[in-house]
């Protein structure tokens, strides 16, 4: 008679302790970006259990900055680093975007900068602009341009690429069994030449304001009011300089094709430096250079 409530009570234990536990997901998709000063955005895209209220993701480092988390709807959920996961509160979603920025990615040495990552699912890699590879350890999928990046598609598994800044791949003595790379690093630096070339040439032409001293100028004093400021946000102030001081954050991501968790992160990050004020207009973010910059 005894055993019985003993039992029980440990069956109702072990049930109260199931929904505690941690979901890992399953990766839908993983896009990666390479910046000019070494640093790499991720965006990872998971589908988890809806049912599970604790997600850990694993990183690829610890080295990690300016981590968000997004349920359905782009609705920001609870998250926290711990070591090289990261903890998120799921609240019933059941797809979730990670995003991170990280350092730990790449290293330098002399003119080559080295990529390397051992990823467990296929991903998408966006090379710096004007950066030339020379050299793979495998193969990628697919690889094409994206304005003046180079985008590949690689498997899962350990990949490593070397790569420099300039025009031209450096004169290399290539190891034998290393000529195909080489000459992989020439073919796209000569498509990723052609390729802005082409791009210019199909841009439609747009209706530009009489230049005024002062557009250009406000660009320039903005980027130095915030000299920490990363080059793809330098870009993003020239356009909205040149845009007459405001545009649209949907205009933002068609112009430098980013997705919307991206360029939410960018604008905001620009706010915080002071460069820029958000405002709402017709249910949109309308982004606006502070008058002190212009």
């Amino acid at each position: 008679m005894v055993k019985a409530p003993l039992v029980i009570t440990g069956l109702i234990v072990v049930a109260l302790a199931v929904p505690m536990q941690s979901s890992l997901g399953s990766t839908r998709a993983l896009d990666l970006i390479l910046y000019s000063d070494g640093s790499a955005h991720v965006t990872n895209q998971l589908g988890v259990d809806p049912l599970e209220p604790d997600l850990r993701v694993d990183l690829f480092g610890s080295s990690v900055d300016n981590l968000i988390a997004l349920g359905e709807n782009d609705f920001l959920l609870s998250s926290e680093l711990d070591g090289r996961e990261a903890a998120v509160s799921t609240f019933g979603s059941s797809i979730v975007t990670i995003e991170y920025d990280i350092h730990d990615l790449v290293s330098k040495e002399g003119r080559i900068w080295t990529f390397a990552l051992d990823s467990h699912s296929p991903y998408s890699l966006l090379m710096p602009p004007n950066s030339i590879i020379v050299g793979m350890s495998a193969t990628p999928s697919n690889m094409d341009l994206r304005d003046d990046q180079i985008m590949l598609q690689l498997g899962a598994g350990i990949s490593e690429i070397n790569y420099i800044f300039g025009t031209a791949a450096p004169a290399v003595e290539p190891a034998p069994d290393d000529n195909y790379l080489i000459a992989l690093g020439a073919a796209l630096a000569a498509a990723t030449a052609a390729g802005i070339v082409v791009l210019v040439k199909r841009r439609p032409p747009r209706a530009v304001q009489p230049a005024e001293p002062e557009t250009s100028m406000s660009a320039d004093t903005a980027i130095e009011q915030a000299p920490e400021m990363r080059e793809d946000d330098k870009k993003i102030v020239r356009f909205i300089s040149e845009n007459g001081g405001q545009a649209l954050e949907s205009e933002l991501r068609k112009r430098f094709l980013l997705p919307r968790t991206t360029m939410w992160r960018a604008v905001r990050r620009l706010e915080r430096q002071g460069v820029i004020e958000i405002s709402k207009k017709d249910q949109q973010n309308l982004i606006r250079l502070r008058e002190d910059s212009a």
